[in-house]
């Protein structure tokens, strides 16, 4: 089967229904999908189907160690998959989902799930692109990776993507170059601290106008930093983004940036995409 055989259009959304039923039903029977997000591309698979995850380890050539993040349809769900969220990690979702944040949570421990080994924690984020949030709304959460083989640059097109996974995905989304190509912005927030593990597309000025987030070598944020309202949170994200220092920057083709197990702690070894 060629790759024209599994893309399916979704750059319209009076015209997708079909390629978002068809990706639906491909999620129910366990499959694998490629979908948009504001990022980069992801291969999804239902979260809570344990055969489905794996097999999205295996086609990104992936083991237990680097558990995919899960991305959800709205902030609801956030009580629903984590525990003791604090109000911290509460006003940064408010102020930044959807969009290019994962929160590292601890998981629900009664969830009946295996996303492989988060030691209990769980990478969360609500994607800002149309297409994938219509099929997160139909299917609920979705462990998610970056669509390409380990070591490999982001997939930033659909086809792209299928050069890397091929015929192990059943359907591939269509939606044309994903608008950000930079990977998401992860606070780990399992600790007494909120604290940056990677730096992404929200800077980390714009989480510290919302909330106090450290630096992964300090004790706790700089005096200076006395968050603002999260009313000013988009103004500061708009800013720093334009003014990003290149230290700052995530090259999407650079594997390490996509897929952070080195730096990542248990739950975060993946990228929501």
């Amino acid at each position: 089967m060629t790759v024209p055989d599994r893309l399916r259009d979704v750059r319209d959304p009076a015209a997708w229904g079909p390629a978002i039923d068809e990706a639906v039903h491909v999620v129910a029977r366990g499959g694998l999908v490629v979908l948009p997000t504001d990022t980069v591309y992801g291969i999804g698979a239902d979260a809570f189907t344990p055969p489905a995850v794996t097999a999205l380890l295996a086609a990104k050539g992936r083991g237990r160690q680097a558990p995919p993040p899960v991305l959800v349809p709205d902030l609801r769900t956030l009580d629903g998959l984590a525990t003791d969220v604090p109000d911290a990690v509460r006003s940064l979702v408010e102020a930044f989902w959807p969009g290019g944040l994962t929160v590292i949570l601890r998981a629900q421990p009664s969830l009946a799930w295996d996303l492989g080994e988060t030691h209990g924690t769980v990478a969360l984020r609500m994607p800002d692109h149309p297409a994938a949030l219509a099929v997160l709304r139909r299917t609920g959460p979705l462990a998610v990776s970056s669509a390409n083989l380990t070591g490999r640059p982001a997939a930033l097109t659909a086809a792209a993507a299928w050069e890397d996974l091929g015929a192990s995905v059943q359907v591939y989304l269509d939606a044309g170059q994903v608008p950000g190509g930079i990977a998401s912005t992860i606070v780990d927030a399992t600790g007494d601290l909120l604290r940056l593990v990677r730096v992404g597309a929200v800077p980390l000025t714009a989480l510290r106008a919302v909330a106090p987030v450290v630096d992964p070598g300090e004790d706790a944020p700089p005096a200076a930093d006395a968050h603002a309202p999260a009313a000013a949170a988009t103004e500061a994200t708009a800013t720093d983004a334009a003014t990003a220092t290149e230290a700052d920057a995530i090259d999407p083709t650079r594997p390490d940036d996509v897929d952070p197990t080195r730096a990542a702690p248990p739950g975060t070894r993946d990228d929501a995409g």
